[in-house]
């Protein structure tokens, strides 16, 4: 059974309809989510955090289903860490109080045992010498990694990425994406938007095309970057790769 299975997932803002009807199965691994501004690709991943309701069909996500009508948030944000393109960390905390709030407020942890979880996921990203600073000593780059951090110490089965490197400049883009793979390869499932191409060929396994608020095509990275099944995905990879 997949991880993930989406069917017929559709959401609208007023008269305009963003998914029209999207089906999706997604293993565990590194899955990328291409296509067009406006396409419906960040509107999916927040419809899989909860952050969006959804007007019809079902997501399920491991042991979470979403409905219409049925989530569980809090449950499912346990599970189902995200992370933006802003990094919206509190600029009045820490680096460590940024990461600790969540776990003590979501999952009742005891402080100490937050406080270790926060230098673990520091160390994870490779700030742990920053877990006294505050935000605003910190790069775009550094910041984005704490993000991460953040997400990872609720130990999610799922984080989402929601084009979390476009703000910043290549080199820290290069930063944020190193981190991005060395989770990726200790086991960490992430489903990603990104406009990233190079990053998408090399690291994810799995490759989703949307397109008119639609999956366009879906299925192995390499392959449909080699061989694209419709003319919407080629033009695509033609206009950016």
């Amino acid at each position: 059974m997949s991880l993930i299975e989406i069917k017929g997932l559709k959401k609208s803002f007023g008269a305009l309809d963003i998914l029209r009807g999207v089906d999706l199965q997604l293993d565990a691994g590194m899955t990328a989510i291409i296509g067009r501004s406006g396409s419906g690709k960040s509107t999916l991943l927040r419809c899989l955090n909860g952050l969006e309701r959804i007007d019809a069909g079902s997501i399920r996500i491991d042991r979470h289903q979403i409905t219409p009508t049925q989530s569980d948030l809090k449950s499912l944000r346990a599970d189902v860490g995200i992370v933006f393109q802003g990094y919206n960390l509190f600029p009045h905390m820490t680096v460590e109080k940024n990461i600790t709030l969540a776990p003590m407020l979501v999952k009742g942890t005891p402080r100490a045992q937050a406080q270790d979880k926060a230098l673990h996921v520091l160390s994870q990203v490779g700030l742990l010498e920053k877990a006294r600073a505050y935000p605003g000593q910190l790069s775009g780059g550094q910041q984005q990694r704490v993000a991460i951090a953040r997400a990872l110490a609720l130990n999610p089965k799922v984080i989402l990425f929601d084009e979390v490197t476009s703000a910043l400049d290549p080199e820290l883009t290069g930063e944020v994406l190193k981190v991005m793979e060395s989770l990726s390869s200790e086991g960490m499932t992430q489903i990603l938007v990104t406009h990233e191409m190079n990053f998408a060929r090399r690291a994810a396994r799995t490759l989703v095309f949307m397109h008119q608020g639609k999956v366009w095509e879906h299925g192995p990275t390499a392959e449909l970057f080699a061989r694209p099944q419709t003319k919407e995905l080629d033009s695509f990879l033609s206009s950016i790769v």
